[in-house]
């Protein structure tokens, strides 16, 4: 799931692994142009909550971009966000999500 909060001069992104993936999940990372798709600069805090476990993580990335990411779990499985804005080719025959930071006009 994805949570967009937007202010004057960023937008407040938060990234939730989707819960059907984060009852076997022991370590994720969020990968992707913010972080330059390095796969462990930016680790996704695991909570145990009543309903189960949880891995998120809220990043401030800049307006009016698109950026490119993935899910990596157990250090080798990599996924998609179901809830992405939308998604495009990689060159490793997948996907790749996108989540947009462009303001909805109003």
């Amino acid at each position: 799931m994805i949570k967009k909060k937007f202010l004057k001069t960023k937008c407040k992104v938060t990234f939730v692994l989707p819960e059907a993936l984060a009852t076997d999940v022991e370590r994720a990372f969020l990968v992707g142009d913010f972080n330059d798709w390095n796969e462990t600069s930016t680790p996704l805090d695991k909570k145990e909550t009543k309903a189960g476990r949880n891995f998120e993580i809220t990043l401030d990335l800049e307006l009016n971009k698109d950026y490119q990411f993935r899910y990596l779990v157990n250090e080798g499985e990599w996924h998609n966000d179901w809830h992405a804005d939308r998604y495009v080719p990689n060159p490793f025959s997948g996907d790749n999500s996108v989540v947009s930071t462009t303001p909805p006009q109003s």
